[in-house]
């Protein structure tokens, strides 16, 4: 038995045997070549010059503010949301969604077979100033004002500027732009519960800024400087009733009243 075995696994000359090579003729090799260039050509037709994969839908998340609508976004795309999927141009709409006043930031992907995917953060009022035609200009943290309307947004503060005689006369140093940023300096550093409660901001001078309180009370803030520091302050100082709170030396913070 141990010799029939053996006589299965080695040729008569003791050789092993092997099984047959498969070779191919020039011919069938230029034959698979071809076949392969035609599926190859035929997938990438179809991904990306015919209508098979077309964008048939444009899926927007982050519209949660009720203020930014799905067919603004849409119509910001224009015709980049329209052809085949794989030719959309990303970064163009990327940047055409971008430029939307109320998105900060956007994000945009490919959902296969059919959907351009776009994710949008929307910007959030920390202050309005009031415009010179009596309307409301929402601006975020980074100072870009991105929406107006009629009356300013609820749990954020009015800016208003009431400039005395000395900041009037130093306006062709710190000009009014320049005060209404400190102002939102302050606005954008304020935690959330003081925010809720502040009325309005109101600037006196680059170093006199007041914010008032939805309970009548006034904070003193003094410049925008050390905002971060002087918010802590605040929020320390707010447990104790007053009238007036100094936060704008923040070594020797004062309540009084």
């Amino acid at each position: 038995m141990a010799d029939e075995d053996y006589d299965e696994e080695f040729g008569e000359d003791g050789d092993e045997t092997r099984p047959p090579r498969l070779r191919l003729s020039r011919r069938g090799v230029l034959v698979l070549v071809a076949l392969g260039v035609l599926v190859l050509g035929g997938l990438g037709w179809t991904v990306f010059f015919s209508a098979a994969l077309d964008v048939r839908r444009v899926a927007v998340q982050g519209l949660d503010s009720g203020q930014l609508s799905q067919e603004e976004v849409e119509r910001a795309l224009g015709s980049t949301a329209h052809g085949p999927l794989a030719r959309v141009d990303l970064d163009r709409a990327r940047h055409l969604v971008g430029q939307v006043p109320r998105v900060a930031r956007v994000e945009v992907w490919r959902g296969w077979p059919h959907t351009l995917r776009i994710k949008v953060t929307e910007r959030q009022p920390v202050a309005a100033v009031r415009a010179d035609d009596g309307r409301f200009v929402q601006v975020d943290a980074l100072g870009v004002e991105f929406a107006t309307g009629p009356q300013p947004p609820s749990g954020v503060p009015v800016v208003a500027l009431q400039l005395g005689q000395p900041a009037n006369d130093a306006l062709s140093v710190i000009d009014r732009p320049a005060l209404v940023r400190s102002a939102i300096t302050v606005a954008a550093g304020l935690p959330p519960e003081v925010a809720k409660q502040a009325g309005s901001l109101t600037v006196c001078s680059y170093d006199d800024i007041r914010l008032q309180l939805s309970s009548g009370a006034t904070v003193r803030w003094g410049s925008a400087e050390e905002t971060p520091r002087k918010a802590r302050i605040l929020t320390a100082l707010l447990g104790r009733k007053a009238s007036n709170y100094d936060v704008s030396a923040p070594d020797a913070p004062a309540v009084s009243g």
